[in-house]
């Protein structure tokens, strides 16, 4: 479990294939706190540290994670965003983010928002019965607020010290990222799904 609240950006330093997943080493600060077998979100991915040397992590990303997520995409040098796993005293500065990633996105424009930057995305519209305007979302790991939503897209303000301290600064129109919808909102429409009879899941906003 982990809550958004990026700790530090890690560098790709060597990405391989691995038995059809993929194998990446990632050099951060944060290797120093780590050991084989706990839980990392890399880019909003929960992943197991496999291996720790110095200042550096290893992970192996399974098959099905490269599907749903951009982790197959990652080569050596690009920057990814990090959190080590909640612990239990810790304070809830973000939401509840189980790293599973639900669906990728695109970065559709970056606009200059005053202080902040205003970074639409587009998204599978079967997914936007799980975004309510102001609500929490998770992209690419970080704990982000829904700031303008429609059926295909959604908005989301940057602070300046969000900017300089995740992968954001790398997004540009195209860059897909990972998305994370809030627990919540999925369970209650699984919820629905399965014990209202005439509840069927929105192909639009209201």
């Amino acid at each position: 479990m982990f809550t958004g609240i990026i700790e530090e950006t890690g560098t790709i330093t060597d990405s391989a294939e691995h038995g059809g997943g993929k194998m990446l080493r990632i050099t951060t600060n944060l290797a120093i706190s780590l050991r084989p077998g706990q839980s990392i979100s890399i880019n909003g991915a929960c992943q197991t540290v496999v291996q720790r040397q110095d200042d550096t992590f290893t992970v192996v990303a399974v098959a099905e994670t490269l599907r749903k997520t951009t982790l197959g995409t990652l080569r050596d040098g690009m920057l990814v965003n990090l959190e080590r796993a909640l612990q239990p005293t810790s304070r809830m500065d973000g939401h509840l983010v189980q790293g599973h990633v639900d669906a990728t996105g695109t970065i559709r424009e970056a606009q200059d928002d005053g202080v902040s930057k205003l970074f639409h995305i587009a998204f599978d519209p079967r997914y936007a019965c799980y975004v309510i305007p102001v609500g929490s979302i998770t992209i690419d790991g970080i704990s982000l607020t829904v700031a303008h939503l429609n059926t295909s897209s959604l908005a989301v303000a940057i602070i300046p010290h969000t900017y300089a301290h995740t992968n954001c600064k790398s997004w540009r129109p195209g860059t897909h990222v990972n998305l994370e919808f809030d627990m919540l909102g999925k369970y209650v429409v699984r919820y629905l799904e399965h014990h209202a009879p005439t509840w069927q899941r929105p192909t639009t906003l209201p």
